[in-house]
């Protein structure tokens, strides 16, 4: 039988194959990604871990029990700490300087999770917080597996196709399957159309970087 999160990926393949076709993950994958297009890109994804944590840690302190809390203020702490390694490390090699604040793909999927961490059922902000593990995990090893080398952007792919990350995404599927299994047919509906949601931002926010989005007025 196939799991919760087995049919949420059948559901939402089509936006996974166009999210890896993405000329960004195209040349990403070849290694002739624009640096001004990375760049824009990392600070991008900065200002999106930012908020990432905060809808995470948001909707731990509404988890049904204290190990479900534990597990998304780990998530959140990770986000952080991944957000400050940005700084610590690309910021600084590739010196970006970006004042500019999130760019419209950014904006709505960020907006989307906080509002969905804030008032949606706690199963239903769980199933929208999935695919930046699940699809980011996702890209990150067909890259991996795809990628021509020497890679200027080794440490990018090498950490989403990592292990620690891995274990991280391998939780979060299991908290959603548990969470569908005990919650109720009109929760689980509701559960799909948050994952299909978040996964078509997914796809949106690699697009706005590699068009280097900005807001028309």
């Amino acid at each position: 039988m196939t799991s919760f999160t087995g049919q949420l990926w059948e559901e939402n393949l089509p936006v996974f194959e166009k999210t890896l076709q993405l000329p960004f993950n195209q040349e990403l994958q070849r290694g002739t990604l624009s640096t001004d297009k990375f760049t824009f890109y990392i600070y991008q994804d900065s200002l999106y871990l930012a908020d990432f944590a905060r809808a995470l840690a948001f909707t731990g302190t509404r988890a049904p029990g204290s190990a479900l809390l534990l597990d998304f203020l780990e998530f959140a702490q990770n986000a952080i700490l991944v957000e400050r390694a940005l700084h610590e490390s690309y910021f600084q090699e590739y010196q970006i300087g970006y004042t500019t604040g999130k760019a419209p793909g950014c904006f709505a999927y960020t907006n989307y999770l906080l509002a969905t961490s804030a008032y949606e059922p706690f199963e239903v902000a769980v199933a929208a917080l999935l695919p930046c593990f699940w699809i980011y995990k996702k890209v990150g090893d067909h890259i991996y597996a795809h990628q021509t080398k020497p890679n200027p952007y080794q440490n990018w792919i090498d950490a989403y196709a990592g292990e620690e990350f891995a274990t991280a995404v391998a939780k979060a599927l299991s908290i959603c399957d548990r969470l569908a299994d005990a919650t109720t047919d009109a929760i689980r509906q509701r559960m799909q159309q948050a994952y299909a949601t978040s996964a078509r931002l997914e796809y949106i926010f690699w697009d706005s970087a590699y068009r280097q989005e900005t807001w028309v007025v």
